[in-house]
């Protein structure tokens, strides 16, 4: 059985960076391409970054393009988000996420509906 374990959330001042991980177990890592999504209180899961199964492409919000980069390690099958220039707004909890179907990255990149396995949040919260 797949599992997902994110960590290094946590609480930061504006500006500040944070690093999360996701650490998966089970399932061939380096055959799916993977994705973050974040959650705030009273708002939708929204796509944040999502990078395909070699890691040579990644794909960003525009609300995060330049100051998050999402990265992995297959060696590690681990997953990466470094979190730069943190503003309040980026506060919420951070899930990872694996995609349904092995070597697709493109299309549905963004779409929640397109992953299947999900790790269970990290919250990192940003304070003015």
């Amino acid at each position: 059985q797949v599992q997902l374990v994110e960590s290094g959330g946590g609480q930061v001042q504006a500006g500040g960076s944070l690093r999360l991980s996701c650490a998966a177990s089970g399932g061939t890592f380096s055959s799916y391409a993977m994705g973050w999504f974040r959650q705030a209180p009273g708002k939708e899961r929204e796509f944040v970054a999502a990078v395909k199964w070699s890691g040579t492409f990644t794909y960003y919000a525009d609300s995060v393009k330049g100051r998050f980069t999402i990265s992995r390690d297959n060696a590690k099958n681990t997953m990466y988000l470094q979190m730069n220039s943190l503003k309040p707004e980026d506060t919420a909890v951070y899930y990872c996420a694996r995609r349904r179907r092995t070597f697709e990255f493109s299309t549905g990149a963004d779409n929640a509906d397109e992953y299947d396995v999900w790790g269970q949040g990290t919250q990192v919260t940003v304070s003015s």
